[in-house]
């Protein structure tokens, strides 16, 4: 069985195996989360990003986790919130699911998720939630190795939203 917990804090202070960044296309860091987890990591984790050529929204990629408790970094591209006529939903669900694939190839017990593409990229809080935690239930019908989830919210509103879906749904 997989748990599913929540966290109101910081995704780099987590002790898992792996925790997702909300990176942008280049990889080479930027705000939010982002910006957290690579000043966090230290340069290695830039100087790893930059030989991976960038990443496509909806795609994820690998790294070293560098000085972060966690032993990876698996950083995933969401999609900018254009109204939803671009595809975004779909998007972000590839997000979602690209992480977990990434996951189990490399035996990755527990994982660490922000709510992607929420901050600058503007994409709705609460359909975001809702498509996360419904490609994490989908996904983790065969979980591999996984074995532990947790949902690293850093605001109260995107605490509040998960924390409803997970104990209504």
């Amino acid at each position: 069985m997989v748990a599913i917990e929540l966290f109101r804090g910081d995704i780099t202070q987590l002790k898992v195996d792996a925790i997702v960044n909300a990176a942008n296309n280049s990889l080479l860091g930027g705000g939010g989360v982002d910006g957290a987890i690579h000043k966090a990591a230290g340069p290695g984790l830039l100087l790893e990003c930059k030989t991976l050529g960038g990443c496509p929204t909806g795609d994820a990629k690998l790294t070293s986790g560098y000085n972060l408790l966690a032993k990876w970094v698996i950083h995933t591209v969401g999609p900018v919130w254009n109204g939803g006529l671009n595809n975004e939903p779909s998007l972000l669900r590839s997000c979602y699911a690209s992480c977990l694939r990434i996951a189990d190839e490399f035996k990755i017990k527990s994982i660490a998720f922000p709510n992607i593409s929420t901050g600058v990229y503007g994409f709705p809080k609460q359909l975001a939630a809702e498509i996360a935690l419904d490609e994490i239930h989908a996904c983790l019908k065969n979980p591999g190795q996984i074995r532990k989830v947790i949902f690293a919210l850093f605001d109260n509103e995107n605490f509040s939203i998960y924390n409803k879906l997970i104990n209504c749904g």
